[in-house]
């Protein structure tokens, strides 16, 4: 029987390059908004739900690196579940990526014309973002790495302004920021529970690298390196921010803000750094945005290949070696819902599919051989657990219409192969 050839994606990613491009996913809208609900919920609380955060996004990554080490092409979840669990687990945590990371990449448009666009002209400014960054994942996966790294580092610089300016600062009022540290626990169990919920969707993106496995170098060696160091670089500068904000504005004014980090600059006196961090917000939202429709692209080929996407989104350009028409579909997809949508939205609704990928991580990861394993198997119940945990603080409406669509995805395919 022959033996059915795919085209295949070229190996152009080092190390480095793999790093930038899970601190492109992380490093976006995220740290510039999710602070603000977050302390509306728990107060001085939100450093204990973002540690809660970082440790579920820890189990989660580890999950992911030590599959992709095994599975070293391009799908993640979506392979890994098919290999371990069964072709439906697979569908599963492919279909919820795809529609979790495509309700995603509207929020990261949305949020970057928030911040770049004239009064009124948001939706228009969101939609030619998108349309811009397809483009330059078209023309190569190299191109995708040096205009994330570019990226990435514009937003870190801002973030030292906003730091810098927050410790010229003197402290909030005991009356307005207070109490600490023994405030941490005044908003109890499920506010910070709840905040932690709010600051995943900030961490969401350090798997990104797994789902471009077919185009790393020495994939057994650079992946887990590169998640696992992405995610310890990403914990640290949010911890710093979270922690420099409460002290400059403290939890109640930081829960009123709808740029915190605006808000920080400003209480230090430094208001000619207000556009430089409006800059910095942009550039973090594109580079999480270009990281998202690379990601999403490399997913849809690996559905294409097995069947569940049309055939035709398997294609691989025969130049620029990506899989062009996923991407073009996927941009012209992001646009319609940003055209539609708004940023809460699109949030909400991305949670639930996210949450439920990584679960399907962790279970694929839980059954995996010790030869092949590089962490403690506990850590895959505690990641499980993890994201169910989360999942249960999501308000009502998202968690219906994730498990509406899911449904449908799930109900179409069952149509489909019989």
């Amino acid at each position: 029987m022959a033996v059915t050839q795919h085209p295949r994606l070229s190996r152009r990613l080092g190390l480095g390059d793999a790093i930038f491009i899970g601190l492109g996913s992380m490093i976006g809208a995220g740290v510039f908004a999710a602070f603000a609900p977050a302390a509306a919920t728990a107060g001085w609380g939100l450093l204990v739900g973002l540690v809660v955060a970082a440790i579920i996004a820890y189990c989660n990554a580890t999950a992911s690196a030590q599959l992709a080490a095994e599975y070293p092409s391009s799908g993640g979840t979506y392979l890994y579940g098919r290999e371990r669990l069964g072709e439906w687990w697979g569908f599963a945590a492919g279909w919820s990526f795809v529609i979790g990371k495509t309700a995603s990449c509207a929020a990261m448009a949305l949020t970057f014309a928030a911040y770049a666009a004239p009064a009124g002209w948001g939706k228009p400014v969101a939609a030619l973002a998108v349309a811009c960054l397809v483009l330059v994942n078209y023309f190569g996966v190299t191109r995708t790495a040096l205009v994330t790294r570019i990226l990435v580092v514009v937003s870190l610089l801002v973030l030292t302004v906003v730091v810098a300016a927050g410790l010229a600062s003197p402290p909030a009022a005991p009356e307005v920021s207070g109490a600490w540290p023994a405030g941490m626990f005044d908003a109890g169990v499920y506010g910070i529970l709840q905040s932690a919920g709010l600051l995943f969707f900030a961490f969401a993106g350090y798997a990104r690298i797994a789902t471009m496995g077919e185009e790393v170098r020495d994939p057994t060696r650079t992946i887990p390196r590169a998640i696992l160091a992405a995610l310890g670089i990403v914990v640290v500068v949010y911890a710093i921010v979270a922690v420099v904000a409460l002290r400059t504005l403290g939890p109640a004014k930081l829960g009123l803000s709808a740029a915190p980090l605006v808000d920080v600059v400003v209480a230090g006196g430094w208001d000619w750094a207000t556009p430089v961090v409006q800059v910095g917000a942009a550039a973090a939202s594109l580079g999480a945005l270009l990281a998202l429709i690379a990601g999403i692209g490399r997913t849809s080929l690996a559905m294409a290949r097995e069947g569940d996407l049309p055939r035709f989104l398997e294609a691989v350009h025969p130049r620029y070696r990506v899989p062009h028409r996923a991407e073009l579909a996927l941009g012209a997809i992001v646009i319609v819902v940003v055209l539609l949508a708004d940023l809460r939205g699109a949030i909400a609704f991305s949670s639930f599919g996210v949450l439920l990928y990584y679960f399907i991580a962790n279970l694929a990861a839980l059954g995996q051989e010790s030869s092949v394993r590089r962490f403690p198997r506990w850590l895959q119940v505690v990641g499980m657990a993890g994201c169910l945990l989360l999942v249960a603080m999501l308000p009502p409406l998202g968690i219906a219409a994730g498990v509406a669509v899911l449904a449908v995805g799930l109900g179409g395919r069952l149509l489909l192969r019989r």
